[in-house]
């Protein structure tokens, strides 16, 4: 086992820049306390409002239980359907939310709300996505947002948010709610939908020998991509600084920082569920499912249950 004094892995980067920070820091100019917004989003927010009111339309009907992403797109269409149920055009609509922030919403705009359980059935969900794959519609969720945003891996952990709700309990994967769930949606902009696949992809490692588990995730992904162990507040270094994030069920959060292009997504799921120590990760992938992709000349509407059928022919 390296010494403390040496980076047990990543050392080869340098502590003075960071990725993921680089492509995700954002400066909003202010004047008299007021946000400066630029027509570009402007833009991206109609379109994604378009998104979100066409998934309900499209997919929700009076009667479901509606299982809830996290994220601004999915917080627009939790705030669209809660103004249909108000209309009434829509009734006895439940809905199932995966983390705290989505609950919140819900509950504001006043939608039923009850618990998963492993026998509920989800009659559709929707979700945010950092990014998704083009035709296999492989997503990953949960990468760090600067500036205060949250982090939607929370998705993959009912109630549990890795950036602001980090104490919050009740540890469920979102594969296991999007498994009962017969359609899932990923409501996404057109930047969000890419061949190119590069970045982070968070993971939740057992704390127990958890240097070991980021060692050997470092060595399967060697020369493509960096490990870095998320700190709860701020800028740490690879290790995490003095205030790793640590749930309240003792896990820890790696994020692996992909420099090189990501061939499949999954397969870098099933690299990282061979690992003794992962317990869950923030790939979705093998799942029928939807995308709603936004742009300025409309919307796309893409399924992936054609490609999904002829891999397991």
């Amino acid at each position: 086992m390296a010494s403390s004094s040496v980076l047990p892995f990543s050392s080869s980067f340098r502590s003075w820049f960071h990725p993921c920070l680089a492509s995700k820091i954002t400066f909003t100019r202010r004047t008299n306390s007021l946000s400066i917004v630029t027509r570009s989003s402007l833009s991206d927010n109609s379109a994604l409002l378009q998104a979100a009111k066409h998934t309900v339309d499209s997919y929700v009907k009076s009667g479901m239980v509606v299982g809830f992403g996290a994220g601004h797109a999915s917080d627009l269409a939790i705030h669209y359907l809660g103004q249909q149920l108000k209309a009434g055009a829509l009734k006895d609509i439940v809905g199932t939310p995966t983390c705290v922030g989505s609950a919140s919403v819900a509950a504001k705009v006043g939608i039923p709300l009850e618990q998963y359980e492993g026998s509920s059935k989800i009659d559709v969900a929707f979700s945010d996505a950092d990014v998704i794959e083009e035709v296999t519609l492989s997503a990953i969720i949960g990468r760090r947002k600067m500036m205060g945003e949250e982090s939607i891996i929370q998705e993959k952990v009912s109630q549990f948010n890795l950036i602001s709700c980090v104490r919050c309990s009740g540890y469920l994967s979102l594969q296991t709610i999007l498994g009962a769930a017969e359609k899932l949606v990923f409501i996404v902009t057109e930047k969000q939908y890419r061949s190119d696949l590069d970045g982070s992809i968070p993971v939740l490692i057992q704390s127990f020998n958890w240097m070991e588990t980021a060692e050997e995730i470092d060595d399967l992904f060697l020369g493509d991509a960096e490990v870095w162990r998320r700190p709860s507040v701020g800028y740490a270094g690879p290790l995490g600084g003095d205030f790793p994030m640590v749930t309240k069920e003792g896990h820890n959060v790696l994020d692996v920082i992909f420099t090189s292009p990501i061939i499949s997504l999954a397969d870098v799921a099933n690299c990282l569920e061979q690992v003794d120590g992962v317990v869950e990760h923030g790939i979705i992938c093998r799942i029928p499912c939807t995308a709603v992709i936004a742009s300025e000349n409309g919307l796309r509407i893409i399924d992936n249950n054609l490609i999904l059928e002829a891999g397991r022919a």
